[in-house]
């Protein structure tokens, strides 16, 4: 049962063989992590990527003056993970928090990359995944720069539908580069 969403999940990117799905599903191990826990800390080798089964994090990290800065949210059918620490195989500079108790499933690096000569679909699976972040965040880039708080939470709620009763309001004005006040403004006007 746990393994039927990313099974939906991979399905709606890449149509793999039973075998591909076996051999995949051999590399993923469960993990859950209870709200307010660190799934990763900044320093800490990295070892695995996270499929959401259920469940909201968030990843962030803190500058130099001790603000910190949300970069991604993931709630069920998303990945996380400090993704450039995983595939540099250095240590991490993203903290990754649960904001509700989570049920999630791994991958390390190295069952990944045997995953590729043994399922060679997977490498096509996960560089169609990289892309579409790689998009994602060019966009986000671009949005934060041309348009306004509105426009920006509104791309915000289409990416992250339904997210908003799970988050609270300071983290989601966080991730735009906000402050709170401006983005309760902004909710208020569109709601009247």
């Amino acid at each position: 049962m746990v393994y039927q969403s990313i099974t939906k999940h991979i399905n709606t990117h890449i149509n793999p063989t039973e075998n591909d799905m076996r051999i995949f599903n051999a590399v993923l191990n469960e993990v859950t992590v209870s709200k307010g826990q660190f799934l990763l800390k900044p320093g800490t080798k990295v070892k695995n990527e996270y499929f959401v089964i259920k469940g909201c994090l968030k990843a962030y990290y803190i500058d130099e003056k001790g603000s910190r800065h949300i970069i991604q949210f993931a709630v069920e059918n998303w990945w996380i993970g400090d993704f450039e620490a995983f595939y540099n195989q250095a240590p991490a500079k993203l903290y990754i928090e649960a904001i509700e108790d989570a049920q999630l499933l791994s991958i390390n690096y190295d069952s990944l990359e045997n995953l590729y000569k043994d399922a060679p679909i997977f490498e096509r699976y996960f560089r169609i995944l990289i892309t579409k972040a790689f998009i994602s965040q060019s966009k986000r880039i671009l949005s934060s720069q041309e348009k306004n708080t509105q426009q920006r939470y509104l791309e915000f709620c289409s990416s992250y539908p339904l997210i908003e009763d799970r988050v609270p309001n300071y983290d989601i004005a966080n991730y735009l580069g906000v402050s709170p006040e401006n983005l309760s403004r902004v909710r208020q006007q569109i709601k009247s």
